[in-house]
């Protein structure tokens, strides 16, 4: 106990202290890390559906486009230049507190992963997948293209001039936010939010994993029929799952609107889904530590490669395309860790573990 105390206090310094380290080299690093703490909060909230109830999601993108485009529309004059109404109640301009607006996304992504999830209850491994993925694209297809006959979302042009993060009387919105003499860059102010925010949903998917909650999602993970013959409610389960994953999803996605200040159709794609669901596989399925791993490294490698896919280019003459390269490089890093470690990079102790022998 006294071990793991230790090496959680050495990893809670390493982790406050690696921005100041990083932003020496440039603020460009530490937006790569808040980006990938956003990356480990998706995942985290997928290994509920994927890792716990065995339910292969592929359509997660989509809460993440609700929690965006529900902080970008309550937080950026969107709405009030497009629908008169809403300018005559608010003169001033729509811009929701922070506050209020994160509590909003989760509990609408959350609806919207009930409702995901109450058709495709019968459903089951690729199916299940297919359904979900066709859920995901109906989703980013209506955001596309709900700016006619009345414009919500602006289309393809997405949404801009979202307000960033008021927290505790400061404005992330400035280059450097100003705490009494010292002048913190707000982008590593986001990278703490999302420390944060990381951390808190450690503890809640840790709490959730070994709840009752919990061993009734991975007995219906393991075996439906034999959870259900036990008395468990598998039809409320699954939609708990469902809901609490697209939760993180939501939170997610609000934390992205406000570190861009701008959300479009594009950043929801397909692709996005299925690298979040690489980064639980590669990871460890159901593991909280190595989904955290695999998140880390799917999300800051492509960013990281970008460094050295330009001088591989440079090297051939011009002749390979940079974002090419950078996308092979990361299939080939991917092909190499499902070939040597084909349980995830940290595997879960408990999952594939041998039966006792018998007692003789």
């Amino acid at each position: 106990m006294k071990n793991k105390l230790v090496v959680f206090v050495v990893c809670a310094l390493a982790l406050i202290a690696l921005p100041l380290v990083a932003q020496q080299f440039g603020q460009g690093w530490v937006r790569i890390m808040a980006l990938a703490l956003l990356y480990v909060l998706l995942a985290l909230g997928l290994n509920i559906v994927v890792g716990y109830a065995g339910l292969l999601d592929l359509g997660y993108v989509a809460f993440y486009a609700v929690g965006a485009y529900m902080y970008a529309l309550l937080a950026s004059p969107h709405l009030t230049e497009t629908f008169e109404w809403i300018a005559q109640l608010f003169p001033g301009g729509l811009h929701a507190p922070f506050l209020l607006v994160v509590p909003l996304a989760a509990a609408l992504a959350g609806l919207a992963g009930v409702l995901l999830g109450t058709p495709v209850l019968k459903l089951r491994g690729d199916y299940l997948a297919i359904v979900t993925l066709g859920f995901g694209e109906i989703i980013r297809v209506f955001l596309n293209n709900l700016e006619h006959p009345v414009n919500v979302t602006n289309g393809p042009r997405g949404l801009d001039r979202i307000d960033p993060m008021h927290l505790l009387g400061f404005s992330l919105g400035s280059r450097d936010v100003s705490i009494g003499p010292l002048a913190v860059p707000s982008v590593t102010l986001y990278y703490y939010v999302f420390l944060a925010l990381v951390v808190l949903s450690v503890v809640i998917c840790h709490r959730l994993e070994t709840s009752r909650i919990g061993r009734a999602w991975m007995a219906i993970r393991e075996d439906e029929v034999a959870a259900k013959a036990m008395g468990i409610n598998t039809r409320n389960m699954k939609l708990l799952a469902f809901g609490m994953g697209a939760t993180f999803g939501g939170v997610s996605g609000s934390m992205f609107a406000a570190f861009q200040g701008f959300v479009s159709p594009e950043s929801f794609s397909l692709m996005e889904s299925v690298m979040i669901v690489a980064m639980v596989v590669l990871g460890g399925i159901g593991h909280i530590p190595g989904v955290i791993l695999g998140a880390v490294m799917l999300a800051a490698l492509p960013e990281v490669l970008r460094y050295v896919a330009g001088d591989v280019q440079n090297m051939t003459g011009g002749r390979i395309d940079a974002s090419i390269l950078r996308q092979l490089l990361i299939a080939l890093a991917m092909i190499s860790i499902m070939l040597l470690r084909p349980r995830g990079l940290w595997p879960s102790p408990e999952h594939g573990k041998a039966a006792p022998a018998p007692v003789q």
